[in-house]
């Protein structure tokens, strides 16, 4: 059986998605809130949408890759998908039980199944997903989740649990954090008439070397601030994590600094610009 799939997002991560979606040979209906940032996987294909549900009417699997939770939960109430759809949650949207909720009360087979990776891994069909939910859905969603990414790690039979997604959670408090730090060694480097490059040189190749801290840090000195990752999208996901921590009585002092320092940038003008831009805060 061939998949067809449903994708609703095409920002800087979905656009990589669809066009590997559409280079797995699988059918492929997109919607983006504005529209011309989903012409060009109409272009190479894909049948654009004028809403919602028109995108998801007949698909087999509904991917969503939108900004937050918020748009997450808007977005299906309006495409009112059919009972009995494989809906593929993919957006890091947290530990919120609204989502799989939601599945239920339409009838949907739910799989959380955030995504480890950014720009370039999208790109190149290079992503890790995280995917919890029933093994009676996993021969539907696989074909498009092998499409998108180099790897499925299933990490729970039951995507009630939200298992992929506090996982993910944990792996961004990592990749926030470096960037921030990142960002902040550069900074403290230049205050102090140290030359950035003279402490990438001192731990580069050894136990304290990172090749993130490598990638980011030349972002910073070039002020190449092409997106990978968002700030604005790193400053939600910090907001998440500290949520998702408070939740669960764990104080995260680093990563609440972290996401108020991507706020801050986001603020001051930098959210569409690559999390490396926190440097600016």
């Amino acid at each position: 059986m061939t998949v067809t799939v449903a994708l609703l997002g095409t920002g800087i991560m979905g656009a990589g998605m669809g066009r590997n979606i559409l280079a797995a040979g699988l059918p492929l209906r997109v919607w983006n809130r504005t529209a011309e940032k989903a012409r060009p996987l109409a272009d190479a294909g894909a049948v654009l949408a004028a809403d919602p549900a028109e995108a998801v009417a007949g698909a087999d699997v509904v991917v969503t890759m939108l900004g937050d939770g918020h748009h997450v939960r808007d977005v299906m109430g309006r495409a009112a998908p059919s009972a009995g759809q494989v809906w593929a949650q993919m957006t890091t949207a947290g530990v919120d039980p609204g989502l799989p909720e939601l599945a239920g009360s339409l009838g949907l087979r739910f799989v959380d199944a955030p995504v480890v990776g950014t720009r370039a891994p999208a790109e190149s069909g290079q992503l890790l997903v995280l995917a919890a939910g029933a093994p009676e859905v996993r021969d539907t969603v696989q074909p498009v989740f092998d499409a998108v990414g180099r790897a499925t790690r299933w990490v729970a039979d039951d995507a009630s649990g939200l298992a992929a997604s506090r996982l993910k959670l944990v792996v961004n408090s990592w990749v926030l954090a470096v960037t921030a730090a990142a960002g902040e060694a550069v900074a403290l480097a230049e205050a102090l008439g140290v030359d950035p490059q003279a402490f990438l040189d001192t731990v580069g190749g050894g136990p304290l070397d990172l090749p993130y801290l490598q990638t980011k840090a030349a972002a910073i000195l070039a002020r190449d601030w092409t997106p990978s990752f968002s700030t604005a999208n790193a400053a939600k996901d910090g907001e998440l994590i500290v949520a998702a921590a408070a939740e669960a009585g764990v104080r995260l002092d680093v990563a609440a600094g972290a996401a108020a320092r991507f706020r801050r940038a986001a603020e001051a003008g930098h959210g569409d610009d690559d999390m490396a831009a926190a440097y600016l805060a």
